[in-house]
């Protein structure tokens, strides 16, 4: 990635943080010009515990969990929200998602292993992926896991085998590409034709590759899902896709005489990354998509199917942030100033891959009104490391603290040691104190493994 030329032009919004809306973490406050997020000070916690830092707001994730299994069991019974631990894991917060009655979606052998060395129930748990190794396959079927979501014929077969050679029947899913587009990234958007997720609809490949899984020994074919894409605003696409769904139900129902029970419609809804945007709530994602399958089963006389979303990112995003200190301030005249912070793409590579914007904020200068635009630059040897480009900030000294907002998701799933860094320590914050839950890597890990 290279910078675009700065806009000189832009001015910055003179917002202090207070005013930065939706990208804030639940319980989020300025007390003495400090940021504080679960009544503590994000400054004397950087000092404490050390920067790169990512801080969770536990608070915030268990009220989201919340709002998503109550937004749809209070609209449609039956029903269940799966998080999609891709957008962050470890070992905290599937014990929170357990203890929230979740379910889980996790693909690859790895976050399933996490996923058991907390006990989180093997019935509870959807594995994913669109090239899942004979190994993977083994540990989910033999680990008991409530779904195997197929993604190809290939696959289908190694389910099959597998599950046979270990005597058990496995329940799956047939991931369906609806060919539904929405509007965001290309990178995220898995819904459409030209997608290596899912069996396509073109020339009815999946219609027939359902009555493969019907007849395929040691398989139990229970639903479909789908899945059309990442950080999606409108719900218009959602709706879409809840038609085709249904209907291809439907057709199964019609011309094989089989009833599918279940019904994914994974996940998607976007989050604020910047103050000026506006996502649907969880309430409203929840009524669109529940009163969507009530309508289309209505219409095509379907019995309500077991209903189940996905949701990740509008679970965890908003609830991080992530904790810098300012090493170096370098200002080209008329071209663009520099905030150098010590981490970077390591640590959040999703500017660097996506273009992503962020909010920002000096922690210990959170009251105060952001009156620079700078590019938060990292530390690596990369002109596109960068965590945010041409910002509002306020005027940055030499070891403040910067918080960016947002991080919730994806920075740590995607995290890496370039340049060897050491991964940040992972602290969730709740009630005034504290914890760290994943501590911060060391110089001897990075090396742990070589022979």
């Amino acid at each position: 990635m290279s910078l675009a030329a700065s806009d000189t032009s832009k001015v910055a919004d003179g917002r202090t943080t207070s005013e930065l809306g939706a990208v804030l973490p639940l319980t989020a406050e300025v007390r003495d010009n400090h940021l504080f997020v679960g009544g503590v000070d994000m400054v004397n916690l950087a000092k404490e515990q050390g920067t790169v830092l990512y801080v969770m707001d536990e608070a915030d994730i268990r009220t989201r969990m919340e709002t998503y299994r109550e937004a749809f069991r209070s609209r449609y019974e039956n029903s269940d929200v799966l998080y999609a631990s891709k957008a962050f894991l470890n070992k905290e917060i599937l014990r929170i998602a357990a203890d929230e009655h979740l379910c889980l979606d996790v693909s690859g052998g790895g976050e399933l292993a996490c996923a058991q060395a907390v006990g989180f129930p093997a019935d509870r748990i959807f594995v994913h992926g669109n090239n899942k190794t004979p190994q993977e396959l083994r540990e989910a079927i033999a680990a008991g896991v409530g779904r195997i979501v197929v993604d190809s014929r290939i696959e289908l077969a190694r389910v099959s085998e597998i599950a046979g050679e270990l005597g058990v029947e496995q329940p799956i899913f047939m991931r369906i590409t609806p060919g539904v587009e929405i509007d965001t990234h290309e990178y995220i958007r898995t819904g459409c034709e030209d997608s290596k997720f899912g069996f396509t609809m073109l020339n009815d490949f999946a219609f027939k590759c359902i009555k493969d899984a019907l007849e395929a020994p040691h398989v139990k074919l229970v639903g479909l899902h789908c899945h059309i894409g990442s950080q999606a605003f409108a719900l218009k696409p959602f709706r879409e896709a809840a038609h085709i769904m249904v209907e291809l139900m439907d057709r199964v129902r019609s011309e094989y005489g089989y009833t599918l029970t279940e019904l994914d419609l994974g996940g998607g809804l976007g989050v604020a990354y910047t103050a000026d945007q506006h996502p649907a709530s969880i309430d409203e994602f929840a009524n669109m998509t529940t009163e969507a399958v009530k309508d289309a089963c209505a219409e095509f006389n379907m019995p309500l199917p077991r209903l189940l979303v996905e949701p990740g990112r509008s679970i965890v995003a908003n609830a991080g942030i992530t904790l810098y200190t300012v090493g170096i301030l370098k200002t080209l005249p008329n071209i663009r100033k520099y905030v150098a912070i010590d981490g970077g793409m390591s640590d959040n590579i999703r500017t660097a891959l996506y273009g992503a914007d962020y909010e920002a904020t000096i922690a210990n200068k959170a009251n105060e009104q952001r009156t620079e635009i700078v590019t938060l630059c990292g530390k690596h040897c990369e002109s596109g490391d960068v965590v945010a480009v041409d910002v509002s900030l306020q005027r940055a000294d030499i070891g403040d603290i910067v918080a960016v907002f947002s991080t919730g998701a994806y920075c740590h799933s995607m995290s890496s040691n370039y340049n060897g860094q050491p991964r940040p320590a992972i602290v969730f914050v709740k009630d005034g104190e504290a914890r760290v839950v994943t501590r911060r890597e060391t110089y001897a890990d990075l090396f742990e493994c070589d022979i």
